[in-house]
């Protein structure tokens, strides 16, 4: 039997991470959608609303159901983080480019560190060690580089080390990937996310690469 369906708490260790983040986040649950295939209405002479259409889901248990709910609550309420994320990362870079000394530079991310420390260390807190590793694999989507390869690239490679091997004692790694094609979490958030933005419960930011989720949807097809 198949079930269809169409449309815990722990400071994210990374100092480095308050930086990128904002004491924001959004947690909707937007209508299931009853389609099963993902195309553009034509327009004939007058305006219409783009349509998006999306392959549907199968799930082989009410277990399986429950758990892309439970996963679909946590992408919704991360995705703004590294959002965020991103656009920080990017006035960053180019702040840094403005410094001309690496001391400048140095000085400059100590002090970014201790004030956003104190800013939004009680909202880390609120996330759970599930929601903290799903915004380590969104970070990776939207900027194409890793926390830790952030952290070493900004600060030194021995910061990166330390706030690794910190994180690891909480089962996270700074170092994980967003890999749609191979891990079925990550696909199932791809699916929660372009569906989020089709509803515009949430908006889209475009990632470093492009997904397409009827090609995804062709991989896992077969897997499950």
């Amino acid at each position: 039997m198949f079930f269809y369906l169409t449309n815990n708490k722990i400071k994210i260790i990374v100092i480095f991470l308050i930086y990128i983040l904002k004491s924001y986040s959004q947690e909707k649950i937007y209508p299931l959608d009853n389609t099963n295939f993902k195309d553009t209405i034509p327009q004939f002479g007058f305006p219409l609303k783009e349509v998006v259409l999306f392959q549907p889901l199968k799930f082989r248990t009410i277990d399986e159901l429950k758990e892309y709910l439970i996963l679909r609550r946590r992408v919704i309420k991360v995705y703004p983080y590294a959002k965020l994320a991103s656009d920080r990362l990017m006035i960053l870079n180019k702040r840094l480019k403005v410094l001309k000394s690496k001391r400048s530079k140095k000085k400059y991310l100590r002090r970014l560190e201790k004030f956003l420390y104190e800013e939004f260390e009680q909202e880390l807190k609120k996330l759970s060690r599930s929601q903290g590793r799903i915004l380590i694999k969104l970070i990776h989507r939207q900027t194409g580089i890793t926390i830790f390869e952030l952290i070493k690239e900004l600060r030194t490679g021995f910061k990166a080390f330390f706030y690794q091997t910190t994180a690891s004692l909480f089962k996270l790694s700074l170092k994980d990937k967003y890999n749609p094609e191979n891990i079925l979490e990550d696909y199932l958030i791809e699916d929660i996310l372009q569906r989020a933005f089709a509803e515009k419960y949430l908006v889209e930011q475009k990632a470093k690469s492009d997904y397409d989720l009827d090609s995804l949807y062709s991989i896992w097809k077969n897997r499950r």
